[in-house]
């Protein structure tokens, strides 16, 4: 039985990369009174285009990683690793709780008045079971519009996704969904939220973008609040440990333009021997 101290530990978040970032944010808005330890596996970003038996060893990697840390519960926070990996995940850590990624098609379905509805997500994410599984339970009667964002991921990674090249990249991927009618985005990678203004550039007001990370947010405190695990102490001060496998910097300025912490409150770290 792992040692889950009641109150004491940190929510464990790990991706890819930087994209997790996304989930964290939403994380810290909903509970802020908790520490968390978030990891970047950048050396082997993206994880969308390899093989979903690595994907799994990669993502036990930084499980173990996280539960050295002393995790109470752990976010994967990577669509790909969560097709590839959660279930063992869970086989092979049953006292852990595990929150993990999908693509909101759910919620898409049901919101869409063309009955039409984009997925965007990675290669990975979209080939998986897990995927193939929710559309084939929720998408009945939906239209799907389904494109592997191949080179965005690379492009947030590179602190570019705001950039033209990212721009006209979006663009030939969501230009047929709006003509095609598409009225519901969903957003089937962590790291496509921080794509947003460039996607509202082009949709124009034309579809709705799901992003899952709220949502993700929400089912974290109710696993917390489940396991009598939830940090709600008002004296409480959160701290934020950031470790990367590859470029730390990278993951420190997405942090500092997207999700803005106290200097104090956060720290940054190489893992070069994970």
């Amino acid at each position: 039985m792992l040692n889950l101290q009641y109150k004491a530990n940190r929510i464990g978040i790990f991706d890819s990369g930087v994209g997790g970032l996304s989930v964290l944010r939403e994380v810290v808005a909903l509970l802020p009174r908790e520490r968390v330890c978030y990891v970047a596996d950048a050396a082997h970003c993206p994880y969308g285009s390899r093989p979903a038996d690595e994907v799994l060893r990669l993502s036990l990697r930084m499980v173990r990683f996280l539960l050295d840390k002393d995790c109470k519960l752990i976010v994967v926070a990577c669509n790909t690793a969560t097709a590839a990996a959660i279930n063992a995940l869970r086989k092979t850590f049953p006292d852990v709780p595990f929150v993990g990624m999908e693509p909101a098609v759910k919620p898409a379905a049901a919101q869409s008045k063309t009955c039409r509805v984009g997925i965007l997500a990675t290669a990975g994410t979209l080939q998986s079971r897990l995927f193939n599984q929710t559309k084939a339970r929720y998408a009945a009667g939906v239209k799907l519009h389904v494109v592997a964002g191949n080179g965005l991921v690379e492009l947030v990674e590179l602190g570019r996704e705001d950039s033209p090249e990212a721009l006209e990249l979006l663009r030939t991927y969501l230009q047929p969904m709006l003509d095609g009618n598409v009225d519901e985005l969903v957003l089937g990678c962590t790291h496509y939220p921080f794509l947003q203004s460039s996607i509202e550039k082009i949709a124009q007001g034309r579809m709705s973008i799901i992003n899952p990370a709220p949502a993700v947010a929400v089912q974290v405190k109710r696993m917390l609040e489940h396991s009598n695990l939830l940090n709600d102490e008002p004296t409480s001060q959160p701290f934020y440990e950031f470790f990367s496998t590859g470029n730390v910097e990278a993951l420190m300025q997405l942090q500092k333009k997207h999700l803005p912490l106290p200097t104090e409150r956060r720290s940054f770290q190489a893992l070069t021997s994970l």
